[in-house]
């Protein structure tokens, strides 16, 4: 059984705070996907940077405070891949590969951060140009011949059942006709799976995974589904259970957790 969790922390050291790291040593996980570290890894002490028992890569922002994904795994990968090699976006840390040999083949799983478009026109044109480019990535990962599996804030709620107030979210970034229609066309054309969605198909209230910090967006589970696992159709296959953790709040996200079986080609 292989166990993948991924969190958008908000800030790192207040995710620490708030418990995040007690709850994981409970949770038997296997990788552990990361985004918004908002810190420099030279900055954080060792407990965070290189905690017991874990192998961890950061792709840290160059502007501090700043996004920065990571990924934690028990099993020490073969090989890294930090970076897209896209000029604009690999400042900003936004993507961490780890490789892997198994028994049943190779596998590589991914942190994610894909860019918020919510807080200016210019910000959203740099959210659709990062689309553009990650796209023929995604296609290449479909085409290398492993099973991979893409965790992280993707930044976008796919269908109306992925946000409590779709109506008057069709403006908005994140919910915008266009990046709704890229996901589908990650789904559609190059044969990605959404491994929640495979899982959960009709699941509404319960899906969601990021919450406003405005008014009572919590309270009230005025919600939406933005984190995800991404997944080629071999280890999606083998996913048996999903679960989103609520109990405690380590960030304006909730992690999101997925238990697969052994691969079979």
């Amino acid at each position: 059984m292989l166990r993948v969790i991924t969190l958008n922390l908000n800030g790192i050291r207040s995710a620490a705070t708030k418990g995040f790291y007690e709850w994981l040593d409970g949770q038997g996980a296997d990788v552990v996907c990361l985004q918004e570290v908002k810190a420099q890894e030279a900055d954080l002490i060792d407990a965070l940077r290189a905690p017991a028992g874990w192998h961890v890569r950061f792709n840290c922002a160059e502007k501090k405070g700043y996004s920065g994904v990571a990924v934690m795994t028990r099993k020490e990968p073969v090989a890294w891949h930090v970076g897209l090699g896209f000029d604009e976006f690999d400042p900003e840390g936004r993507y961490v590969q780890a490789d892997f040999d198994t028994p049943e083949g190779p596998l590589s799983v991914v942190s994610l951060y894909l860019p918020s478009g919510s807080s200016s026109e210019e910000r959203q044109a740099a959210k659709f140009r990062f689309m553009g480019l990650f796209f023929p990535h995604m296609a290449e990962l479909r085409a290398a011949g492993r099973e991979i599996i893409v965790c992280g804030d993707w930044n976008i709620a796919h269908r109306e059942v992925d946000l409590k107030n779709w109506r008057s979210n069709q403006k908005n970034s994140g919910f915008l006709p266009e990046e709704r229609a890229w996901l589908t066309r990650l789904f559609d054309e190059l044969g990605w799976v959404d491994v929640y969605r495979r899982l959960e198909p009709d699941t509404t209230d319960a899906c969601y995974t990021w919450w406003s910090n405005r008014g009572q967006a919590w309270a009230k589970n005025v919600g939406w589904r933005l984190d995800y696992q991404i997944a080629t159709p071999g280890i999606a296959g083998r996913a048996v259970s999903t679960a989103i953790y609520k109990d405690q709040r380590f960030s304006d996200h909730a992690p999101l957790t997925v238990d697969y079986g052994p691969i079979r080609g």
